[in-house]
């Protein structure tokens, strides 16, 4: 789904020495980079062990959507990952900045990377990223998903808090073996499920299931990520007096579901068409609503 023609806009690079305050040598909390030059040290902890955080933001019509609560959410992560405390503020400016730098489309990229930094130095790395996303159009028009074990119990956060449930973390290798294993059985992504028969999540998305006028999501608290898209769109829905709820789901709440998402800030709203080799429905209608919230359009 990349976009592969020779008009796309270069990727834009600002790194940010002061995203955990101001850098002791005093020079500039972040400055644009180019992108297409060495940045990144070897012994950075990130490319020996995977050692951070990260938040992907969707820019829509040069709007970024939810930057307060990614980065609330990459504080979150941070914290327990046991990371300096980044600053927001500073990090928010950045990603301004990469905006403004990077020509106008109609959607844009942005990924917040911060890590442990080179090895004995106690200082944390950071850079954003800002490229053209995706062509996400046939994601959001359905997708076939496959349940995949993610091998942790529901009750995880609670006996093993080391394994970083709900951690947005840079160690994606597993995350992204899911999605392989996902395309050898011949679909689109993955629905993971708890050791305990429950569904959690996607490898990069929030699950949202509907049951008539009722939506829920997977509780925080069972190991996932705390969705921003999810929070924007119950947001909205609570507003409508439409019913919302968190609240722990096995398979076949999916698959007897009038409706299930996919959602996350660049893909947005995915409608799941088919479960394993359960067919589900798709309401693309609502679908096209639910982008328009989740783009800050509505």
């Amino acid at each position: 789904m990349t976009s592969s023609s020779t008009d796309t806009p270069a990727p834009v690079l600002v790194l940010v020495p002061g995203a955990a305050g101001a850098p002791t040598d005093g020079g500039d909390l972040f400055v644009l980079a180019d992108p297409d030059a060495p940045q990144l040290s070897v012994t950075d902890l990130v490319a020996t062990r995977g050692d951070g955080v990260f938040e992907t933001i969707g820019v829509f019509d040069g709007k970024a959507v939810n930057v307060g609560p990614h980065l609330e959410r990459l504080a979150r992560s941070a914290s327990l990952a046991e990371l300096p405390e980044p600053d927001q503020q500073t990090i928010a400016q950045a990603i301004d900045a990469a905006i403004a730098e990077h020509p106008a489309v109609p959607e844009l990229t942005v990924r917040v990377m911060l890590t442990r930094g080179i090895e004995g130095t106690g200082t944390p790395t950071c850079w954003i990223h800002a490229r053209v996303s995706d062509d996400w159009t046939p994601y959001r028009a359905g997708i076939r998903v496959a349940v995949l074990d993610r091998g942790l119990s529901t009750t995880v956060t609670e006996t093993s808090p080391w394994l970083l449930p709900g951690v947005k973390t840079l160690s994606y290798a597993v995350n992204m073996a899911a999605t392989r294993e996902a395309r050898r059985r011949g679909a689109d992504d993955v629905l993971f499920v708890s050791t305990d028969g429950y569904v959690l999540e996607g490898p990069t998305s929030t699950l949202l299931v509907r049951h008539g006028d009722t939506y829920s999501t997977t509780p925080v608290s069972a190991g996932v990520l705390p969705g921003t898209s999810v929070t924007s769109l119950f947001d909205v829905l609570q507003r409508e007096g439409t019913q919302t709820r968190e609240q722990l789901m096995v398979p076949a709440d999916v698959t007897s579901a009038d409706g299930v998402w996919l959602l996350s800030s660049t893909r947005l709203a995915a409608p799941i068409s088919h479960l394993d080799d359960q067919q589900l429905p798709v309401d693309l209608e609502l679908t096209a609503r639910f982008e328009q919230v989740l783009k800050g359009q509505a």
